[in-house]
């Protein structure tokens, strides 16, 4: 791992106590060029998570709190007509930002959801048939309350299919949370996070992640993978092309954290579960169940012959 990505890291896990695994996979997901759903109750560091992240990087940082009443237009912006210059003008809304932080998206209904997809799955939106790009870094975290919470919509697939990961942010235990009163009770969370890269090293990066190789019996170990997804009657159905990708490209991002010029299985395996969890829902009438869903992926892990490196 760099210089530069170690004092990333430090940075979260340092505002962040017992963090290091979900600040990992944050990483990789930014690395990656891709977009994370965090899982979990309120209260337990979603929102300073990313806050974080964004100030350590110097981005633009927007937080978008999703509700009922949430309109596409509150997301994307909309035209107002200007009587002065009797045009109208573009305002933007608070999807142009570098970190974007959708605060309980599955508190808004499923078409305000769906405002998301094109500037995630294409780094634009589209207002009135004019396209307006988004700046790069662009990096979306969401959060997620449990569905058993009140005033909750399941997220649709073709939203979930966007994000590269998902994950739980695990409630801290007893060493964990006398850490935490520690950390405030000294005054550290009121200090500034003070940015140890640029937006400008954070695209290098990235470039850099993009480059990593991945050879050709890496390919098919997360093609065999992904097939042995499709096999188990337990779920309801196989993962898609854009999954594959995914996996294969957080692998990579993965590697670079670890300062690897080449994939291994250990990065794929890594990453398998952030990946293809939130795409799978079980056959029976348990949905996504999401624990029950990583334990069929551990067995399929288990199950797929481990190619050599190389």
């Amino acid at each position: 791992m760099s210089k530069e990505l170690q004092a990333l890291l430090g940075n979260l896990t340092t505002h962040l106590v017992g963090s290091d695994h979900v600040s990992r996979l944050l990483m990789t997901g930014l690395l990656a060029e891709g977009h994370v759903l965090i899982q979990g109750p309120p209260g337990i560091g979603k929102t300073s998570l990313a806050k974080t992240l964004a100030a350590s990087v110097g981005a633009d940082f927007k937080r978008i709190q999703f509700t009922p009443d949430l309109l596409p237009s509150d997301i994307i912006g909309c035209s107002i007509y200007d009587p002065s210059t009797k045009e109208f003008t573009f305002h933007r809304g608070p999807i142009f930002g570098n970190i974007v932080l959708a605060d309980e998206i599955n508190r808004a209904s499923p078409r305000t959801q769906s405002a998301l997809l094109e500037a995630m799955n294409e780094g634009q939106v589209s207002v009135e048939g004019v396209t307006h790009p988004l700046e790069k870094p662009f990096f979306v975290v969401a959060t997620e309350n449990h569905l058993s919470s009140v005033g909750t919509f399941p997220l649709p697939d073709s939203q979930l299919d966007r994000f590269l990961l998902s994950f739980e942010m695990p409630s801290p235990d007893v060493e964990a949370r006398r850490e935490i009163l520690a950390f405030h009770a000294a005054g550290g969370a009121a200090k500034e996070v003070l940015p140890v890269m640029s937006r400008r090293a954070l695209v290098e990066v990235q470039g850099i992640a993009r480059r990593i190789r991945v050879s050709d019996s890496m390919m098919e170990y997360v093609a065999r993978i992904c097939e042995a997804v499709k096999e188990r009657k337990e779920l309801a159905s196989g993962v898609s092309a854009r999954a594959s990708i995914a996996l294969m490209n957080a692998a990579k991002a993965w590697a670079g954290m670890e300062g690897r010029e080449a994939v291994y299985p250990e990065d794929i395996k890594a990453v398998t579960l952030p990946v293809l969890r939130h795409r799978l829902s079980l056959s029976t009438f348990d949905g996504r169940s999401s624990k029950r869903v990583e334990a069929l992926l551990h067995q399929i892990l288990d199950s797929v012959d481990v190619p050599m490196r190389g």
